[in-house]
């Protein structure tokens, strides 16, 4: 049965006919794809105006809101003038039925407006998952929709100019949405856990909603305060600029882990190493015993969303759009390029997550798609592919028996995958996003954060429950990024509250239909100036990595919490790090559309 309207058998058909019939044909379809342009056109500029409407009513509630508060004030001043007049003339104030003294907390503006299901987007805007309140931010620089690629490296634009006080900010600009609901959208109750074994079945829950993290636009750059500073905004008063203005004395030493606010170019050269597009600061607070140098920088086309080694050491892997990328370490040569050449090569596709099988033959990948693909790299073909998730997958880990892959999606589940079988052996439902995963070493149990500010793990073989990290000392905002400790028995979380967590697991790991143990917050990382995004520990445990939304990479000594430096190599987000397990490198992933690889060293102390 033909696809066109009006078509009709091929039979006998007139030579002189033909040629008139194709070009007919031709037209038809050349009207109905102008017609459907002409529609999404008209459906977008609809869309665009009811945004923009939203947002005017939103910018003029906040000025009320503002007005408001401003009269509610000079209306306390005069309350209070009068009451020192009469006071002065010996007459008891009375209440004089105006508002009591003491004002109280002043009136937040109202919530900034999400940008849909986009959680990296609204990262990388500065936008949290919270629902808290925020006045209008300012207008963005450009406006781009999702499915176009920035033209520059977002890292490059400049650190923009800070704000007005509230009172002068102008009304907060549309941008083009990208979904329904935003970050902060997930559901408030209790999570809840359930597991259902079986190849395929979903756990009994309620059905998963969109939302979870989605494609990182990066268009938003955060100040970057080493050198190469805003190139393309030549009037903007860099450090030296202030310098050769104001003459201030030398910083102190820092008195806790910030060091992402201290100016590098006063700092003694002791404690810093500066170089031309990179730059660390050490601690001077702790002692200094370990050294960073680059490797190789590995441009990409995209956003870098991970960064993973091979077991050997020998390779790593990155994931951007539309395909993940081999590299040999030693070299920085780009050994393969794997990409499904059946999907749609215009549209955006991000490969969120990547993992190499423990014996190095096969790379998983998790993409926008739903899909994990597991591909054997010595042919370049897709061994597995495995569907069941209803949304992005953000996560992927390989278990160390070499056949058993844990995925996280947005439609709030952790799935258990079998390559052998090419089945689903597990499905683990709770009540939020699930952004990160990481099997345990002895392949005994699975991890997972959530945007629910929440740590759980599962027993693997039982499927249940078995800890929950949260509480008082638990995190405030959502888990973006949790890996288990070489020794098993500890696990380390980041989050967007900009802290990093170590936790201590409990030796009794639960039974069955018991309330899970809760494990001990042992440790709190508190450095980073913005949105923790990845985390990991070294090989030998001495060392936790983190990077950030704020460019920086620092290393953690995690018997005491200090820092022990902070690394700036990028002019974007800092989206994954991971350290090889042989040691002696790790890797970073960005939004200025780089990986690096480098190397780390302890250095001798005199």
């Amino acid at each position: 049965m033909s696809m066109y309207t009006g078509h009709r058998g091929v039979g006998a058909v007139h030579p002189a006919n033909s040629s008139g019939r194709l070009q007919e044909l031709l037209d038809q379809i050349r009207a109905e794809f102008d017609a459907h342009i002409r529609q999404s056109g008209e459906l977008e500029q609809q869309i665009q105006n009811q945004v923009e409407e939203m947002h005017l009513v939103r910018a003029k509630v906040y000025n009320m809101e503002q007005t408001h508060l401003t009269l509610k004030q000079k209306y306390e001043e005069e309350i209070n003038m009068l009451r020192r007049q009469l006071e002065q003339r010996g007459a008891p104030p009375g209440n004089m039925n105006g508002p009591p003294q003491h004002a109280g907390p002043s009136q937040q503006p109202p919530p900034s407006i999400g940008i849909g299901s986009n959680v990296f987007g609204a990262i990388m805007a500065g936008q949290g998952a919270q629902g808290g309140l925020a006045p209008p931010p300012p207008p963005p620089q450009e406006q781009q929709p999702q499915h176009q690629m920035p033209p520059a490296p977002p890292g490059l634009q400049g650190p923009p100019p800070p704000p007005p006080p509230p009172s002068q900010q102008p009304p907060f600009q549309p941008q083009y949405p990208q979904g329904p609901a935003g970050p902060g959208s997930f559901p408030s109750q209790p999570p809840q856990s359930t597991a259902s074994p079986g190849p395929g079945k979903r756990a009994i829950g309620r059905p998963p909603a969109g939302g979870g993290p989605a494609t990182p636009q990066i268009n938003t750059p955060m100040p970057y305060n080493g050198p190469g500073q805003s190139p393309q905004v030549p009037t903007h008063p860099t450090p030296d600029h202030a310098r050769m203005a104001v003459h201030p004395p030398p910083p102190p030493p820092p008195q806790n882990n910030s060091l992402s606010d201290i100016d590098p170019e006063r700092l003694p050269p002791q404690a810093k190493k500066m170089k031309d597009d990179w730059w660390v600061i050490f601690n001077s607070a702790v002692p200094r015993i370990l050294d960073v140098d680059l490797v190789h920088t590995l441009q990409h086309e995209s956003v870098v969303c991970c960064v993973r080694f091979s077991a050997d050491g020998k390779y790593v892997a990155t994931g951007c759009n539309r395909s993940a990328q081999i590299y040999d370490v030693q070299t920085g040569e780009k050994l393969c390029v794997l990409q499904d050449e059946n999907i749609d090569l215009n549209g955006d596709l991000y490969i969120r997550s990547v993992c190499f099988s423990p014996d190095g033959k096969y790379l998983a990948t998790g993409a926008e798609d739903k899909l994990i693909r597991v591909w054997d790299i010595a042919t370049r073909t897709i061994r597995n592919t495995f569907q069941g998730h209803e949304q992005d997958i953000y996560s992927l880990d390989f278990a160390r028996d070499g056949r058993t892959i844990a995925s996280g999606s947005g439609d709030r589940t952790v799935r258990l995958w079998d390559i052998e079988t090419s089945t689903n052996i597990l499905t683990l439902t709770i009540e939020d996003g699930v952004t990160t995963v990481a099997i345990s070493p002895d392949t005994k149990y699975v991890a997972a954060g959530s945007l629910d500010k929440s740590v759980r793990v599962w027993d693997i073989q039982m499927g249940y429950l078995v800890e929950r990290l949260e509480g008082p000392d638990g995190h405030k905002d959502s888990v973006y990024s949790v890996a288990f400790s070489p020794n098993g028995r500890d696990l380390v979380s980041g989050s967007l509250d900009k802290t990093i967590k170590m936790w201590e697991l409990t030796a009794a790991r639960g039974i069955p239909g018991q309330a899970p143990k809760g494990g001990r917050c042992i440790k709190t990382f508190e450095g980073h100036r913005d949105f923790v995004l990845s985390v990991a520990l070294t090989p030998d445990a001495q060392w936790v990595l983190s990077g950030s939304k704020d460019r920086g990479v620092q290393f953690w000594d995690p018997r005491t919490g200090h820092t022990q430096l902070m690394l700036q190599g990028h002019k974007n987000s800092v989206i994954s790090v991971a350290p090889s397990p042989t040691g002696g490198y790790f890797a970073t992933g960005s939004g200025d559309m780089r990986a690096r690889i480098w190397s780390y060293s302890r250095i001798h102390v005199q």
